[in-house]
């Protein structure tokens, strides 16, 4: 079997979210942290779509923009084409940086307002001395025709072009290193609906046509069902289950999984009984003890306020639930 162009290990997160030091010496208290990710571990084969899902806090976010060095790991490991990440010189990362790029959230906020749309995408190529100016502007105008848009465009600032067209302008910019790896988080949740579907299809055609790889992060499961291979669901920082999409819609294994598809009207599972999860996402400061979803689970038991559950192998994947099997029956 092939190996994975992604493969991310025990990966860990914490942030310091204490007091300053004098107000903890004055009410006595200890130093806190914020667990954003906690031992999230998976593979992402070479021109596949991974998504990450899940509610807002459950640390999605976090492990994109570690993902591509934007914030640093605490524990774990983060490869690419085989390569720790960690233990490159700072040359070598340079080198392996053009590899992946990133598409961000708000496309407004995540281009400079200063500047040509023409030199924003043809930074990347300058940067990684793939080109001069001359044919670096050349090269962005062309990537302006195949993201949709004109090279006249190339002349214009980012506040002159729509939220669709901004995010085909990061898109141009995000392919201007000939990256075969793409970090895209919630590209399209800041788009009305018809203009997602565009960008959507958008990105399919150039994974198909190049060959890419991306991590697609999303709290939008229609979105998800469209673009992705496989999908990782994440509670509260902890990966509870990864299956293929198909399956994953049809079968999901874990209680979390189902809730979140019962969330979502056209994605509904039909013929069954629902059985609503009641309860508020904890504190991830001091989350509960054993299974972080136990005080929401309907097919909770003792055993699970004991221990944090690890994945373990399902007909579709894997799922970190001792009751895999009894989701069916929610």
């Amino acid at each position: 079997m092939a190996e994975p162009l992604i493969r991310v290990e025990n990966l860990w997160r914490k942030f310091d979210v204490s007091k300053p030091f004098l107000n903890r010496v004055i009410e006595r208290e200890e130093k806190q942290f914020l667990t954003a990710t906690a031992d999230v571990s998976f593979e992402i084969n070479r021109g596949e779509t991974f998504a990450l899902v899940g509610e807002s806090g459950s640390g999605k976010s976090t492990i994109a923009k570690m993902m591509v060095g934007l914030v640093g790991i605490s524990g774990g490991k983060i490869s690419f084409d085989g390569r720790d990440m960690a233990g490159l010189s700072p040359k070598e990362l340079r080198d392996l940086r053009r590899r992946f790029q990133m598409i961000f959230q708000d496309p407004f906020a995540s281009l400079n307002p200063r500047w040509r749309v023409g030199d924003i995408i043809a930074e990347p190529m300058i940067t990684f001395g793939m080109a001069n100016a001359t044919d670096a502007r050349k090269e962005a105008e062309r990537l302006l025709g195949v993201v949709g848009l004109s090279a006249k465009d190339a002349e214009k600032f980012p506040h002159e072009f729509s939220g669709g067209q901004r995010q085909r302008i990061a898109i141009a910019r995000a392919l201007s290193s000939k990256p075969e790896f793409i970090v895209c988080d919630e590209p399209t949740s800041a788009l009305d609906v018809s203009v997602q579907a565009q960008i959507l299809n958008l990105m399919r055609d150039l994974q198909d046509e190049l060959g890419l790889t991306y991590l697609f992060i999303s709290h939008d499961l229609s979105v998800v069902r469209h673009m992705a291979n496989r999908i990782g669901v994440l509670y509260l920082g902890r990966l509870v289950e990864v299956s293929e999409a198909k399956a994953l819609f049809k079968e999901p294994q874990h209680p979390y999984t189902r809730m979140l598809l019962e969330a979502v009207p056209d994605l509904a599972l039909s013929g069954r009984r629902r059985k609503s999860v009641e309860g508020e996402i904890p504190n991830p400061i001091s989350p509960p003890p054993g299974c972080s979803f136990h005080p929401r689970c309907p097919l909770v038991r003792p055993e699970c306020k004991l221990a944090i559950p690890g994945r373990r192998p399902t007909p579709i994947g894997s799922a970190a639930c001792i009751a895999i099997g009894e989701t069916a029956t929610l």
